[in-house]
């Protein structure tokens, strides 16, 4: 029995893994839609990088998230990209929403 605790922790990080892979690939995937289904103009707008600038880091981060570049979604690459996509959601997407008058689904 002294040994079962080494297998079982393998395992465990295992799940916690996949668990914040799916959490990562759905925060940059939504951001990634987001972001194609907006207006051009708006985000000049608002003062930020330009629609296909953003298009370009959330996809680039979501593809070497999925691919597992670095280590997974633990790694430096994982890490950029969970940022870039909380970057988006919480600052450029609220910009986007007010210009527009808060109206919409998003």
């Amino acid at each position: 029995m002294a040994y079962a605790a080494p297998l079982f922790y393998l395992e465990v990080r295992y799940v916690i893994e996949l668990i914040l892979l799916v959490f990562a690939l759905v925060i940059e995937a939504v951001s990634l839609v987001h972001a194609i289904t907006q207006r051009s103009d708006a985000f000049a707008a608002i003062g930020t990088l330009p629609k296909g600038g953003w298009i370009a880091i959330l996809a680039v981060c979501m593809v070497l998230t999925l691919l597992g570049v670095g280590g997974g979604v633990l790694s430096i690459f994982g890490l950029i990209g969970v940022a870039a996509a909380l970057i988006y959601l919480l600052d450029v997407r609220v910009g986007l929403r007010d210009l527009h008058d808060g109206r919409g689904f998003w």
